[in-house]
């Protein structure tokens, strides 16, 4: 317990963790970490909660090898494959979420990155989404250019989306066809085009917890703010159809390490929420302040009024922080 404390105290102060006080944690009683790491959202973001929706805005035929996805072309795991949606398609569903008061949209698109013809056309839907609502606008396309990046800019997108997903060491164990690094080259390229960007990662791949540790001060090093927690829900056809399901304990002691490390982060619960028979509520009051809202690329989620409500409940307010 004191050990817990005298570290939370530090942050508190405004100091920033070690890397060796980082490991320390993963040791510490659950019920006192958790409690701290509420302490620490508490102080450095208040009750404020960023709730935001995506779409599958091109799915499948991936030429990336990514073990965990159900989108990769490398696998058989029998999903629905189409080309970019139709720009009326995608308006329909931001403008839905504005209207059940969802405050950020993400656009995500399968693929290494998009097409000049694809960025074009989203480029399009973009501004027209914005001149019928305020909802904010993030985009999840892969790795483009600097160019590409200022032209989504312009059309009125505010952040991009893109998952360093683990710790560069174990990286190479999960995708062979891109690098951690062009990862990381990519997020600055979008800061270089003044976007403000969302990264996190995916747990239960088979890392350990020094990896997601790892995962974690990288995030903290590239001063991100919106830090999405995904669960693997083992797809059948991917190599990692067969990997264990984490434990609550495990997901709760991650989200509230994370807190430690990026006090005043929105860490998002992600992906594989559905699975927590709470549906994320304990998270929430362990380090975790955000979510996404609604069903996820291939798999089924949670539905906005049920979100809303768990949001209530948990004494939140929803507000958009950029």
């Amino acid at each position: 317990m004191m050990m817990v404390n005298k570290i939370k105290n530090k942050i508190l102060s405004g100091e920033k963790i070690t890397y060796g006080e980082a490991l320390s944690l993963a040791d510490a009683p659950i019920n006192q970490l958790i409690s701290a790491a509420d302490e620490i959202r508490k102080h450095f973001c208040g009750n404020i909660f960023d709730i935001c929706s995506i779409i599958n805005a091109k799915s499948g035929r991936c030429s990336e090898d990514c073990k965990f996805c159900a989108q990769s072309a490398h696998y058989k795991t029998n999903i629905n494959e189409y080309p970019i949606l139709d720009k009326d398609e995608i308006i329909k569903n931001a403008l839905y979420m504005a209207e059940k008061g969802v405050l950020r949209f993400s656009i995500v698109t399968s693929g290494k990155a998009l097409t000049d013809k694809d960025v074009n056309i989203l480029a399009e839907t973009i501004k027209e989404i914005k001149s019928k609502s305020n909802i904010s606008i993030c985009a999840s396309l892969g790795l483009l250019s600097d160019e590409n990046f200022k032209k989504l800019k312009d059309a009125g997108l505010e952040r991009v989306h893109n998952n360093l997903e683990t710790s560069k060491n174990f990286f190479p164990k999960v995708c062979s066809t891109h690098t951690f690094d062009d990862k990381v080259n990519a997020l600055k390229a979008a800061l270089k085009s003044n976007l403000s960007v969302c990264s996190g990662g995916i747990i239960g791949l088979g890392e350990s917890m020094q990896d997601r540790i790892d995962l974690a001060f990288s995030l903290e090093k590239l001063n991100i703010k919106s830090v999405p927690l995904n669960i693997l829900s083992p797809v059948k056809g991917t190599p990692f159809e067969n990997n264990k399901p984490l434990s609550e304990e495990e997901i709760l002691k991650t989200t509230a390490i994370f807190r430690f490390i990026i006090p005043d982060a929105f860490i998002r619960l992600a992906g594989g929420r559905s699975i927590l028979k709470d549906k994320g509520k304990k998270a929430f009051l362990s380090g975790a302040n955000a979510a996404i809202t609604g069903d996820m690329l291939t798999t089924c989620g949670i539905s906005v009024d049920t979100d809303m409500q768990i949001i209530k409940e948990t004494g939140y307010i929803v507000e958009l922080i950029n």
